[in-house]
């Protein structure tokens, strides 16, 4: 069994931990955790994300929520009547052109704020974040992160990012620049 298979398997038991779920052992920090893995591992990343919701959604009363951070920034694009503009701006003018253009509608407080909207009916006990590769350059984890602290108290949150965490920055697929960010625990070892 591989490094990161035993890693994933030891997600379930870590998040319906009453230490998890409470922020037990973290003093006043906020419960933000992220999960790092190789990029090539995106598929298999994903299909235990799908496998461990079913088997949460089936065995316990737990409310996860899990936004792909791709998907919510087309959705963010289309909603304001902006994705087709987007693509054909790419296609004129080149992605730094369209990356310069996305930087208000994108912008890390509207993205926070448009993702917690989706959870208005139920409280949640924990927020799982996913599609943070396909969504760079256009959102940074590190500002979303930033962001999302303040809107959700002590709603643990768990960061699946395609790279690095050393507990200290955060390095998109393993071969970017590190970017700081301090205030996120590894989930698993």
């Amino acid at each position: 069994m591989s490094d990161l298979q035993q890693r994933l398997d030891r997600i379930r038991g870590r998040i319906t931990s009453d230490e998890f779920l409470h922020g037990r052992g973290l003093g006043n920090d906020v419960p933000f955790y992220a999960f790092d893995y190789p990029s090539a591992s995106e598929e298999l990343v994903n299909s235990h994300i799908e496998w461990l919701l079913d088997d949460l959604a089936r065995k316990t009363d737990l409310h996860v929520g899990v936004v792909n951070m791709f998907e919510l920034a087309i959705a963010q694009l289309r909603k304001r009547d902006l994705y087709t503009k987007s693509l054909a701006m790419e296609k004129n003018k080149g992605a730094a052109a369209l990356l310069g253009a996305l930087k208000g509608p994108l912008e890390p407080g509207k993205m926070a704020a448009a993702l917690l909207k989706r959870f208005t009916e139920q409280p949640l006990d924990m927020l799982f974040l996913t599609g943070v590769g396909p969504a760079y350059p256009l959102i940074r984890t590190h500002s979303l992160l930033n962001n999302l602290q303040p809107l959700l108290g002590n709603i643990p949150l768990v960061l699946f990012f395609p790279g690095r965490f050393s507990g200290q920055s955060l390095q998109l697929f393993g071969d970017m620049q590190e970017t700081p960010y301090y205030r996120a625990f590894r989930l698993v070892d």
